[in-house]
């Protein structure tokens, strides 16, 4: 038995679950880091047009994380069901079928968007004013994004491999050295939004850099190692690790949804508006993200060993975390809004009462989002994928459409604004119908003799 299993055996559920948590809500917060840090920047030293033209870049940004999440969550949930089952060797086969996944499959949407990119770029919401912006955000992006997913699915590994401060750390140096980047590029070498994709990429190579030292552990688990192709590892990965690829592919539609909207009632103005909302938004997101990344593992592994009191208690405690976080942040939304646009140097008074307006509103779906994500991870770390998809869904392909549609007719802007408070509501209430109409009772898999949840 491995020092990660014993850990995860032994330790009582809220010590283990802290100790996940904390690094995990860090690791998570310090990611968003990254994406406010270049609106903050492309804001002082570009302008209102170049910090629009990355929201609408920001899709792409948010596939290359889908990617990272479908491949790193669906791998890592494997791993840690196997560890649960003592089944080391079996492992280290789905974490090297992972990453030879990850690079096929980057190198292939890579090549296929810079093709496209001008198509692309419309298709995201760009006009002729914004175009340049996109296109140079993109360009870097894409040309490099291969680094962004390594260290996103190696981040993922290590913390289920039992080491979650290394990803934090990870995660702080990449943080610290996107802010030092930026400066540098923006503002001393003139490179604008180019210059805020390069330190985004950059910060993240260093960052996996620092992750790699995790295989200098005697005691690690983790390991590439030579195998023959399987195919049905291969499905299993893709079929875990699908609800976090519709998470995120669901939020580049919701964030093409909502600019065309802005867009089309209020032009730059109102796309710019968006933008500081949805740089907030990211941290907000990325801390719920961070009680389900911390429950992840703990689930997998509990799940794995067949210890379903522990994952209970696991579970009770990440939702009661949830709905604290939640309400925490509809309290930032409302009475830290003015400070928050401030950051991002807004000069028009118009530009400034819209965001702070809808900032407030927006943030009202914080009363639910913790909730729904919470239990989405649950299924998910767990096997039971049609739950957490149909989570998923309902907060971003489901959902998002009909009531962008609807709701500005009746209310304006208004409205849009509400759209996020009005999906995550419904969403949370068929998920407290869900689980009152049938609890979960999980079933667990041999994955090493092929048999996988769901199944």
């Amino acid at each position: 038995m491995t020092e990660t299993s014993v850990k995860l055996r032994e330790t009582p559920i809220r010590k283990l679950f802290i100790s996940y948590l904390i690094p995990s809500v860090l690791g998570m917060l310090l990611m968003s880091v990254n994406i406010v840090v270049d609106g903050i920047f492309v804001g002082h030293g570009v302008g209102p047009d170049g910090l629009a033209g990355v929201n609408i870049a920001v899709p792409a940004f948010s596939i290359f994380l889908s990617i990272s999440l479908w491949i790193g969550i669906g791998g890592a949930t494997m791993y840690s069901i196997a560890l649960g089952q003592d089944e080391t060797r079996h492992a280290r086969t789905i974490f090297s079928h992972a990453i030879t996944l990850a690079v096929l499959l980057v190198a292939a949407i890579t090549a296929l968007c810079l093709w496209k990119l001008d198509e692309i770029a419309y298709l995201f919401g760009a006009n002729e004013v914004i175009l340049p912006y996109v296109q140079d955000y993109l360009t870097v992006l894409l040309a490099f994004g291969f680094v962004y997913v390594m260290e996103n699915i190696l981040s993922v590994f290590v913390r289920n491999d039992g080491n979650p401060t290394l990803s934090m750390a990870s995660l702080i140096v990449t943080a610290v050295l996107n802010v030092v980047f930026n400066y540098v590029f923006i503002f001393i070498w003139g490179m604008g939004v180019k210059g805020a994709a390069a330190a985004t990429v950059l910060s993240a190579a260093v960052g996996f850099l620092v992750l790699l030292t995790h295989f200098l552990k005697k005691n690690s688990t983790l390991r590439v190692i030579s195998f023959r192709p399987q195919p049905k590892i291969l499905i299993d990965i893709l079929s875990i690790g699908f609800p976090s690829f519709v998470a995120e592919v669901s939020t580049a539609v919701v964030t093409i949804g909502f600019n065309i909207a802005f867009m089309n009632l209020l032009g730059e103005t109102g796309v710019a508006s968006y933008a500081i909302v949805n740089y907030i938004h990211a941290v907000m997101v990325l801390l719920f993200l961070g009680i389900g990344a911390a429950l992840q593992p703990i689930s997998s592994f509990h799940y794995g060993a067949g210890l379903f009191g522990r994952l209970q208690k696991s579970l009770k405690l990440s939702v009661r975390t949830a709905l604290v976080a939640g309400l925490f942040a509809v309290c930032c939304g409302f009475v830290f809004a003015g400070p928050l646009v401030h950051m991002f140097d807004v000069q028009s008074k118009e530009l400034f009462t819209l965001t702070v307006e809808g900032m407030g509103l927006f943030f009202l779906a914080y009363l639910f989002l913790g909730y729904n994500l919470v239990y989405a991870e649950y299924f998910q770390s767990v096997g039971q994928i049609k739950k957490s998809l149909l989570i998923i869904a309902s907060q971003g392909l489901l959902l998002v459409p009909p009531f962008l549609w609807i709701l500005p007719k009746w209310f304006g802007v208004i409205g849009i604004w509400l759209v996020y408070p009005v999906v995550q509501g419904v969403t949370a209430l068929a998920v407290a119908c869900m689980n009152r109409l049938q609890l979960p009772v999980p079933a667990v898999p041999n994955v090493a003799a092929g048999t996988t949840p769901d199944q």
